[in-house]
């Protein structure tokens, strides 16, 4: 059959296969230079020029001849550059997204995770047996830690000029009562916390292994102004806050509609609700300008929709499920009024800001 068709069609579509593969391999071996310090290495390293894989093997300890492999891959994604003397650079754009974990908001946290195990994998193929996916807090520590990692680059460095922007600030600044939905281990949260002494907050998240986390990274940080609770959005108390946020977490919620329900009834009058959402359109031929399309869409399979699946009667919606006209109908469905959407410049996500 393969003689009858298009030899070149055959062979372009064969390499956008292949590439995949590619892709699979090369994520593996970022994986192992965030794990192994690599990164970090080399860009210490590079302060002082070009360096041989030598000099990497002796300021790591690492065996030589597997880190020159390594290093040879790496050139050849194009991630690192290596001159014909065999010497290589890893400048300030590779440091910015692969070695600054806490000053660079472009850190690619989310890219080192190495892909899930066979369990997992042999978890999700059965979901699409039964119907039925797999919580946060069934993929264990490893996922935990990945999302915090994950969100934790624009949550440090972006959240608070934000609230700034929508004017939350001087509300925040002067004392008030906050509580995080869906929060994870709360890194956001966590640094608000910090920053705002008058105000108190509250993590709110289902995955005990999630609020383990955050509890130890408020244990770390010594702060008295925030607590973690293990809790679904419905559990909140009624009329006991005065901000509300939800990150990133709606569209993973089997039931975002009751939570923006139980968010609205657990604010003071006058009170706000902040939330995070992906950038979508509802629109596949709209959304296909996106370059990464095709990895969102990998994303809802494999961690947003398994969420969202994980009870029965869900809305379903996915990774990009919550674009402004839906979340715009939820709010206005569960109370809210005057929802603002706001434009941050972060190219996968928007913000939203509704009052009561």
């Amino acid at each position: 059959m393969a003689a009858e068709l298009d030899a070149d069609e055959l062979k372009r579509f064969s390499l956008r296969v292949w590439q995949y593969k590619m892709g699979e391999v090369v994520s593996l071996m970022i994986h192992l230079g965030d794990r192994l310090g690599l990164y970090q290495a080399m860009s210490s390293l590079s302060a002082d020029g070009p360096f041989s894989s030598q000099e990497l093997a002796d300021s790591t300890g690492l065996n030589h001849r597997l880190l020159s492999e390594w290093l040879l891959g790496q050139a050849a994604a194009g991630l690192i550059d290596r001159s014909a003397d065999n010497r290589y650079e890893f400048g300030q754009v590779q440091a910015a997204v692969l070695a600054d974990e806490q000053q660079s908001i472009v850190f690619a946290g989310g890219a080192f995770e190495g892909g899930p195990g066979p369990e997992t994998v042999a978890a999700l193929a059965d979901s699409f047996v039964t119907g039925r996916g797999l919580t946060y807090e069934e993929k264990g520590e490893t996922a935990a830690v990945g999302q915090a990692r994950t969100s934790g680059p624009r949550q440090r460095l972006e959240l608070e000029g934000v609230l700034g922007e929508v004017g939350l600030t001087p509300k925040i600044a002067a004392g008030v009562s906050v509580a995080e939905i869906g929060c994870g281990a709360g890194v956001g949260l966590i640094e608000l916390a910090g920053s705002f002494p008058s105000s108190v907050f509250a993590g709110y998240d289902p995955s005990a292994t999630a609020i383990a986390l955050g509890r130890s990274a408020v244990s770390d940080r010594g702060l008295t102004n925030m607590q973690f609770t293990e809790a679904f959005a419905s559990d909140l108390p009624a009329n006991q806050f005065d901000l509300v946020f939800a990150f990133d977490c709606l569209h993973d919620m089997p039931r975002p509609d009751t939570a923006l329900e139980a968010a609205r009834a657990a604010l003071r009058p006058g009170g706000q609700m902040f939330i995070k959402e992906m950038r979508s359109s509802g629109r596949f031929e709209t959304d296909a300008r996106n370059p990464l399309l095709a990895m969102f869409y990998g994303f809802s399979v494999s961690s947003c929709l398994q969420s969202a699946m994980s009870e029965p009667d869900s809305l379903a919606l996915g990774t990009l499920g919550l674009h402004p006209d839906r979340l715009n109908e939820l709010l206005h469905n569960a109370g809210f009024a005057d929802v603002r959407m706001h434009d941050s410049g972060d190219p996968a996500h928007l913000y939203y800001l509704a009052g009561t």
